[in-house]
C-alpha cells in the first residue's frame, strides 16, 4: 500500500515557543537548527514575532542566509526593522543577494538612505546591485515599485530548439516561470509564449511564429493599485511592465499583487474606522492617539451640533416630549443607512464596478431608501399609534423617518462618488464622517418635519 504524506498545517503553540527559547538558552545551535529546518520560512518569522529581540537575532544569525532572507520579508514590520538595525551593512547585503530583486528592494528602502547605500557598495553581484538601484528610483506604489526584475524573455528571431537552450540559464534565477516574454532587437515587448506553446512547437520554428501578440501589460509608472484592477479582471498570475517605449522591464506576480490589496483593505478599514493613519495594535500611544483623535473630535463637534438643533426646537419637546425620546432611532437611523449606502458605493469604486453618470446612481438610490423607508415607517407608525395613541405623532415620526432615510442615502450614495471625482480615497466616506453628518441633518430633518406635521 502506498504511503501519502499528511499536509498537517503549521500551528504556533506555547509549547513550541517554550522549547525554542530552551534550545536558544542551551545554546544547543544543532537542534534549534534541525527543529527549525522542519518549518517553512513563513512559519519560522511567526516564530521570530513571538521571541524577544535577542531570542529573534539569535536566530538570524543561526541559520544560513538563503533561509533568513526569505524569513526577513515575512516578519512583522517593526520586527524586522529592530533586525536590521543591529546587523552590519555587509550581513544584510549578504541577506538581499538572496532575495529576488523586488524583495530585496523592498528590504533596502525600509533603511535610512546613508545606511542603504552601504549596504549597495556590499552587494558583491554586479548585476543584482544594479536591478535594486534601478527599482529603489520607482514609487512603491506605481507598477515600477512592485515589479521584479527576473523574468524569461526570448528574442523572436530565435528558433524554438535555440530558445529551449538559452532559457534554461535564464530560468534558474526565477523562482516561478509563469509566461516567456518575447521581445524585439532593440528589447520591445512584441508577444508572449507559454511553455506549453514552447514544448508542443517544432524545433525549427521561429518564436515570432508561434509567440501571441496579445499579451497583456502594464506601464511602469501605473498605479499600484489599477495594476491590481487589471491582473484581478484578467485572471493573471503576472503581468509584463515596460515603458514609455514599450521595452520589457520587469514583471509583476500575484504574490505582490495580494500584498497590495491586503495593505489597501487594511487602509479603507481603518478610514472607515475613523483612523487617519496606517497603525497597528503595537504601535505607541502618542501614535494611536494622533491617529484616532482628528475623527473623535468631528464626533465631539457632531454632538454639539445636535444639541444645538436641539436646542432650538426646545418648544417641541415641551409640548410633545414623545419626539425627544425617538430622537436617537431617527440619528441611529440616518448614521447606519448612510453607511450602508456609502459601504456599497467604496466597494464598487473599488473593484471598478460602478459605471454610468452620478445621478443615475443618486435616482437608483433615492428609490431604494424610499422603499425601505416605507416599509420601516409603517413598521414604527403602528407602534407609536399603538404605544401613544396620537395617531398626528404616530404620522409624524413616521414620516420624518422616510424623509431621513432617503436623504442619508443620497448622502452615503453622493460623498464617496464626489471624493473619487476629487480624487480623495472614497474610503473616508464610510466613517464617521459620513455617520455625524447624517446624524446632524437627520436630527434637523426630523424635527422640522415634526414640526410642520403637528403645527408646532
Amino acid at each position: 500500500m502506498e504511503e501519502t504524506q499528511e499536509n498537517i498545517q503549521f500551528q504556533l503553540t506555547t509549547e513550541l515557543i517554550e522549547n525554542v527559547k530552551a534550545l536558544i538558552i542551551s545554546n544547543d545551535d544543532e537542534a534549534l537548527k534541525s527543529l527549525l529546518n522542519e518549518f517553512h520560512y513563513a512559519d519560522i518569522a511567526e516564530i521570530l514575532d513571538e521571541l524577544n529581540f535577542e531570542e529573534a537575532i539569535y536566530i538570524i544569525k543561526l541559520l544560513d542566509s538563503e533561509t533568513t532572507s526569505d524569513i526577513l520579508t515575512e516578519l512583522d514590520e517593526d520586527v524586522r526593522e529592530k533586525i536590521l538595525d543591529n546587523l552590519s551593512a555587509k550581513e544584510i547585503a549578504e541577506e538581499v543577494e538572496e532575495l529576488d530583486t523586488d524583495d530585496a528592494a523592498d528590504i533596502i528602502a525600509e533603511l535610512p538612505e546613508e545606511r542603504q547605500e552601504a549596504v549597495i557598495s556590499q552587494i558583491e553581484d554586479e548585476e543584482h546591485k544594479a536591478e535594486i538601484q534601478e527599482l529603489l528610483t520607482y514609487d512603491e506604489d506605481t507598477a515600477g515599485g512592485l515589479m521584479a526584475k527576473e523574468l524569461v524573455k526570448v528574442y523572436g528571431t530565435w528558433t524554438v530548439a535555440g530558445c529551449l537552450r538559452r532559457i534554461r540559464g535564464q530560468a534558474k534565477d526565477v523562482s516561478r516561470v509563469h509566461s516567456i516574454y518575447v521581445v524585439s532587437k532593440d528589447e520591445k515587448l512584441i508577444g508572449r509564449l507559454s511553455l506549453k506553446d514552447l514544448i508542443t512547437a517544432k524545433s525549427e520554428e521561429k518564436i515570432a511564429e508561434i509567440a501571441k501578440d496579445n499579451v497583456d501589460f502594464v506601464n511602469v509608472n501605473e498605479d499600484a493599485e489599477e495594476v491590481a484592477k487589471v491582473m484581478a479582471k484578467y485572471d493573471l498570475e503576472a503581468i509584463p511592465v515596460v515603458d514609455d517605449e514599450q521595452t520589457l522591464l520587469g514583471r509583476i506576480t500575484i504574490d505582490d499583487i495580494v500584498d497590495v490589496l491586503k495593505e489597501e483593505a487594511e487602509k479603507d478599514y481603518q478610514l472607515a474606522a475613523g483612523i487617519t493613519q496606517d497603525v497597528d495594535s503595537d504601535d505607541s500611544i502618542i501614535e494611536l492617539t494622533r491617529a484616532r483623535l482628528p475623527w473623535l473630535f468631528l464626533g465631539l463637534l457632531g454632538g454639539i451640533g445636535a444639541f444645538i438643533i436641539m436646542e432650538g426646537f426646545q418648544n417641541a419637546f415641551d409640548k410633545y416630549k414623545v419626539l425627544f425620546f425617538f430622537t436617537p432611532l431617527i440619528a441611529a437611523m440616518a448614521g447606519n443607512v448612510g453607511v450602508q449606502s456609502s459601504a456599497i458605493i467604496v466597494q464598487g469604486l473599488a473593484n471598478d464596478d460602478v459605471k454610468g453618470s452620478i445621478n443615475s446612481r443618486l435616482i437608483k438610490e433615492m428609490f431604494l431608501a424610499a422603499l425601505n423607508g416605507i416599509i420601516l415607517a409603517v413598521f414604527l407608525f403602528l407602534f407609536v399609534w399603538g404605544y401613544n395613541g396620537d395617531m398626528d405623532k404616530a404620522l409624524a415620526i413616521s414620516v420624518s423617518l422616510v424623509a431621513v432615510i432617503i436623504i442619508a442615502g443620497l448622502i452615503g450614495t453622493f460623498v464617496p462618488l464626489f471624493l473619487d471625482k476629487r480624487g480623495i480615497d472614497p474610503a473616508i466616506a464610510t466613517g464617521p464622517f459620513i455617520t455625524t453628518s447624517n446624524d446632524i441633518l437627520g436630527i434637523l430633518l426630523y424635527f422640522w418635519i415634526a414640526k410642520l406635521i403637528l403645527g408646532i
